[in-house]
């Protein structure tokens, strides 16, 4: 009886780090700040690009990403990989450290990843209250990272939930986007 319940702890404790291992941001968009200022307003946007590319690209298939509408068109991976790129260019705009700089091809599951990590570590430098980010320090204009790659980068969002949806596979109908939540 001892060893049971000894093999149960072991296997529980393993299930549960399994589980917590690889939790990724933007299943909801975190509770909003209640003070407006620029830093959490721009932290927002990214919140809720983050958001929107979690259930874009959640429980896509091979076939989802390797669908194209016609020859001309783009796959859904090459999107992917696009938004992935903005990410970076986000990311890299906004930290002065810990750039991401990476030239490692990645598969998607990395790549989906590491593209919420980039919004997640925007979200978290501009949100910062005891150091406050000076969006003037940007080193581009932040005004050109809402209007370049945040826009597009929600714009492809959209593509990919329009592509998954013409390939058989729709987005979740529980994701509330106004909101930021997920029904149970």
């Amino acid at each position: 009886m001892k060893q049971f319940v000894c093999v149960f702890i072991l296997v529980s404790s393993i299930v549960a780090m399994a589980q917590t291992k690889d939790v990724l941001p933007y299943y909801e968009i975190p509770e909003y700040d209640e003070v407006y200022t620029a830093n959490s307003v721009a932290a927002r946007m990214i919140d809720g690009l983050g958001f929107r590319y979690y259930w874009a690209t959640e429980g896509l298939r091979d076939e989802d990403l390797n669908y194209k509408p016609n020859e001309s068109g783009r796959a859904t991976s090459d999107i992917v990989e696009h938004i992935y790129g903005l990410s970076k260019f986000i990311r890299n705009s906004i930290l002065n450290s810990n750039k991401n700089t990476s030239k490692i091809e990645l598969i998607f599951e990395e790549k989906r990843k590491q593209t919420l990590m980039n919004f997640k570590a925007v979200s978290d430098i501009l949100r910062n209250t005891e150091t406050p980010f000076q969006l003037e320090a940007a080193e581009v204009p932040f005004w050109n990272i809402i209007n370049g790659p945040v826009s597009d980068a929600l714009w492809h969002c959209g593509q990919v939930v329009l592509l998954r949806r013409a390939s058989g596979n729709p987005f979740s109908s529980k994701v509330n986007l106004f909101s930021g939540k997920v029904k149970k």
